[in-house]
């Protein structure tokens, strides 16, 4: 019979330690492997423990995915939340795309995680996109229609264009490997350009 960690008791150093490396293991193999391919022996062995002592932290592979979503879209929705409806709207969407595509530089493994659970329907997340994504979103999009209806940026489908910015921004984390073998290999450094290209981009989709 294993034991399992009362989540509600005071965890110790060392609890705290484990049940980092245990997450910090899962987002390496779910990144690579998606929910289903990935097992509770892969993500043991990427944090250097034993699956009882893994099972002592987690119950359940699922139970150590959630954790690892409810972690991420707190993180994931900060750089919309920094969008300044004060701000001179151009350069408060270009600092999104900004941020965003830092995000795609800086952490590419939890972009892929979350794109597994949305192209698999988001079975582990739907409750948490509706509560709170989607408030965000609608107020953010609010913020761009008016933008838009007093004349500050081109006429443009706030929904569709904070969908493209998505979409150009974290393909370069979850098609990393594709982007930099097209560039010239692994040393490929893809950002910098990409910063430029997407700033040009959304510069003359925001301003003609």
């Amino acid at each position: 019979m294993v034991h399992v960690m009362n989540p509600s008791e005071p965890k110790t150093r060392i609890q705290r330690k484990n049940t980092q490396t245990i997450l910090d293991a899962a987002l390496e193999v779910f990144s690579r492997q998606g929910f289903r391919g990935a097992t509770l022996d892969q993500i043991a062995a990427e944090a250097g423990l034993s699956k009882p002592n893994l099972l002592y932290y987690f119950p359940t592979k699922e139970a150590i995915h959630v954790t690892l979503l409810s972690q991420l879209i707190d993180i994931w929705l900060e750089p919309l939340r920094q969008l300044d409806p004060e701000g001179e709207p151009v350069e408060e969407l270009l600092s999104y795309v900004r941020r965003k595509l830092e995000m795609s530089r800086d952490m590419p493994r939890e972009s892929r995680l979350f794109a597994n659970e949305i192209l698999q329907g988001a079975p582990r997340l739907s409750g948490t996109l509706g509560e709170a994504l989607k408030p965000l979103v609608d107020q953010k999009t609010a913020v761009i229609s008016q933008w838009v209806k007093d004349g500050k940026i081109a006429e443009v489908h706030p929904h569709h264009l904070l969908f493209s910015i998505w979409s150009l921004t974290q393909h370069y984390a979850d098609f990393d490997t594709q982007v930099r073998m097209l560039l010239g290999g692994d040393n490929a450094d893809p950002f910098p350009e990409a910063e430029r290209h997407l700033t040009a981009l959304f510069t003359r989709l925001l301003t003609e």
